[in-house]
């Protein structure tokens, strides 16, 4: 079985997301995979952050005669092991992380007490003698209830 490290697409319409997998050559391109390896995310702003992978397991599989894709190839010599971008990867990681992380959520401010009007000032509204439809609908039953 001929094996090829290669992008599997995913994300949705223009926002693309790829996942790096080992595959069957013979596969399609999001078809099943053997093993995923990495991932590559071109809408991260800093171009160090875009791509992790698993250096480990893409150095076994390349040991057992997988070959990878023009565009993963590039990635590997990049980002995988002994990459000629892994300092600044792990530096841009984590400036990454620290732009994620939530800020401390903000104390609320104590309240004024509203102070309270004097009730001489205020005249007291009167009740509505009137009776909502529900209370109505309820008298004309009971009524109707004494009737029979």
């Amino acid at each position: 079985m001929a094996v090829r490290i290669r992008m599997k697409k995913l994300g949705r319409k223009h926002r693309p997301y790829f996942r790096i997998c080992a595959m069957d050559i013979r596969r399609p391109r999001d078809g099943r995979v053997l093993e995923e390896l990495g991932t590559y995310d071109p809408l991260v702003p800093d171009t160090d952050a875009r791509a992790v992978l698993n250096g480990e397991r893409i150095a076994y599989w390349l040991s057992v005669g997988a070959t990878p894709s023009d565009k993963v190839r590039v990635l590997i010599k990049k980002y995988g092991v002994g990459g000629t971008h892994l300092a600044a990867q792990q530096a841009a990681l984590d400036q990454l992380a620290q732009n994620r992380r939530r800020p401390e959520p903000m104390q609320p401010m104590p309240r004024a007490e509203k102070p309270k009007p004097a009730e001489e000032e205020t005249p007291a509204k009167p009740k509505s003698k009137r009776k909502s439809a529900v209370e109505e609908a309820r008298d004309e039953a009971a009524a109707a209830e004494e009737q029979s």
